[in-house]
């Protein structure tokens, strides 16, 4: 039997083109109920299913060789035997194998720009949108998964996106690049932004310190661009360097364009980075994460109360952020402190502000009561103003990811986890 090739069109032009007659056979089969337009016979006329273009050789219901195409990235993998695997299984595996790969080798500040070169585009959608859900709780002592719902699938941040743009502007702290007293320029884009917003003016500064309080309460959207400009001069190469903090930190399925949040079509997270971002934010920055406890904020005669509501109502609740857009619906990322625990939840998709507080209310109840009281994954650490342990924390996690999932192919629950996190912290 000869070896055959075969591409599969999801978006972007394939650039390696394998050229063939030849059907997809089985596997054509399998997708077709997934396609929209085309007959597959080459990279440049596939079924169309998404934003990335595959191609390669297979042989005997295996590819033996696949190059993907998402922009500028291309991958190979070898001796994966797709045709045993189901077709829903088949889209996520595609859409993971470019951020994993793109991890593991490291990305250039080309690949990090935003996949158009156009303005954001902003989906309106009907009156009857749900936004979809997801969440997920994880230990932050010993690194394990408590619970999780659709913790992989594309969601917007909002202004989650905010965390990623505190964590940019602390690392200039840190660095001595700014002061907490530094005077940031106005611009009159920044002036601009729509709401939520400090109401700043052209032409005129704010402090490093006020700028944070404006973030971490009102989630002030002007405030978000005077620091994406001072940081990279303009709010699109900050975009860049938030993306690229994701890779370094794990983050595969995070892309920002923007450093407020505002609805971007471009901008997607998941439930599992928010909750890596909201672990390492804390784990790099301690004494600057405390800011996103701040009650209130006072600034030009005016109080401004955090948005976080569970900071006044749940014990041990310490941060970080929430968030809202009509597309992403209600968002939240928590971090509780209790009885020596620490856990990390993030609910995306809440269909209004109250809803999202009850069921993070309800998922830091229900699970705060397994986590470790010993720490036994490691935290990102400091070398020369750089986190020495991104590529280690990045391999980490990907193998708490691949663990979690073949345990839970083998039939275990919740319960199984808490046991086999309580054997393993217990000690000698």
């Amino acid at each position: 039997m000869e070896p055959e090739y075969w591409a599969v069109k999801l978006g972007a032009p394939c650039t390696d083109r394998v050229g063939s007659d030849r059907d997809f056979g089985s596997l054509t089969a399998g997708i077709s109920n997934f396609a929209t337009s085309g007959s597959p016979r080459s990279c440049a006329e596939g079924l169309f299913l998404g934003e990335v273009s595959m191609c390669g050789l297979r042989w005997k219901g295996r590819a033996i060789k696949i190059r993907a195409s998402a922009g500028s990235v291309r991958i190979r993998i070898a001796l994966m035997g797709l045709g045993q695997i189901s077709p829903l299984h088949w889209l996520r595996v595609v859409g993971l194998l470019v951020p994993l790969t793109v991890v593991s080798a490291g990305w250039d500040q080309t690949v990090a720009r935003s996949p158009r070169n156009d303005p954001p585009k902003r989906v309106i959608h009907g009156p009857n949108y749900r936004p979809p859900y997801a969440a997920i709780v994880v230990d932050d002592k010993s690194g394990f998964v408590l619970h999780e719902v659709s913790a992989d699938e594309l969601r917007h941040p909002a202004s989650l996106t905010k965390i990623m743009t505190l964590y940019l502007l602390f690392e200039q702290l840190d660095g001595g690049k700014f002061k907490l007293d530094t005077p940031l320029q106005i611009s009159p884009r920044a002036a601009v932004q729509n709401p939520t917003k400090l109401g700043l003016k052209a032409n005129q500064t704010i402090t490093v310190e006020d700028a944070i309080r404006g973030l971490v309460t009102k989630s002030a959207n002007d405030a978000a661009v005077v620091v994406a400009e001072a940081i990279a001069g303009s709010e699109e190469e900050f975009a860049k360097l938030m993306t690229l903090k994701a890779r370094a930190l794990g983050m595969a399925s995070t892309t920002y364009v923007n450093a407020s949040g505002l609805p971007a079509q471009e901008q997607i997270t998941t439930a599992r980075d928010q909750a890596v971002l909201g672990r390492a934010i804390q784990h790099r920055f301690p004494g600057y994460y405390r800011y996103f406890a701040t009650p209130s904020f006072h600034y030009k005669g005016v109080e401004m109360h955090n948005h976080n509501a569970l900071l006044r109502q749940v014990k041990g609740v310490d941060g970080i952020k929430t968030g809202y857009t009509e597309a992403s619906g209600y968002n939240l990322v928590s971090s509780v402190r209790r009885d020596e625990k620490h856990i990390v939840a993030v609910v995306l998709g809440g269909t209004s502000n109250a809803a999202r507080d009850a069921r993070m209310r309800q998922l830091i109840e229900d699970h705060i009561s397994q986590a470790s009281i010993q720490r036994t994954v490691p935290i990102v650490t400091e070398a020369n103003g750089q986190p020495s342990a991104d590529g280690q924390w990045a391999l980490y996690l990907a193998s708490q990811v691949l663990r979690d999932r073949i345990a839970r192919l083998n039939g275990n629950d919740d319960n199984v986890f808490a046991h086999v996190r309580r054997h393993d912290s217990s000690g000698p």
